[in-house]
């Protein structure tokens, strides 16, 4: 006995569709929420349920039907652009590593000095470990300037 698309598409339906439902709201989660995205979002999981549909009519298990229509339904960075879907800029930390690098180096810097004072005042070693550490901030120095310059 066959059952009908209406009938098997009551009976499944409700499980693809959480599954696909939420599949699609995570990918719309920051698009903002107005009537053209619901819209939108609706037409796609209707195309998508009629994809597993067919797959399943092919012979895939509904597994496999669900997983395969999402994969190839792909990525939305073209919907985002067209819904106008700004992307966060992404904040340069550059700036902040040459600042911890100075007042790291700074305080290592500083410690040797009283190590050295302290313990074996008479013999000066603590410059050459210092000279080691200046290299941290200079090359800070350099990242944070070619990115400031490439801006």
């Amino acid at each position: 006995m066959g059952r009908s698309e209406g009938n098997y598409r009551l009976i499944y339906g409700g499980l693809r569709m959480k599954k696909i439902k939420h599949h699609i709201d995570e990918l719309f989660k920051d698009m903002p929420r107005n009537t053209e995205t619901e819209m939108v979002k609706q037409e796609i999981i209707e195309n998508l349920e009629e994809k597993v549909f067919y797959l399943m009519e092919q012979g895939k298990e509904e597994e496999d039907a669900i997983n395969k229509a999402i994969v190839e339904f792909g990525d939305i960075e073209d919907l985002k652009k067209e819904l106008g879907v700004k992307e966060p800029e992404k904040k340069s930390m550059a700036k902040l590593n040459l600042e911890f690098s100075l007042w790291g180096s700074g305080l290592i810097a500083a410690f040797f000095i009283f190590i050295n004072l302290y313990y074996t005042p008479n013999t000066i070693w603590a410059i050459y470990p210092i000279f080691a550490i200046l290299w941290w901030p200079l090359s800070m120095y350099f990242v944070w300037s070619r990115k400031k310059w490439s801006e």
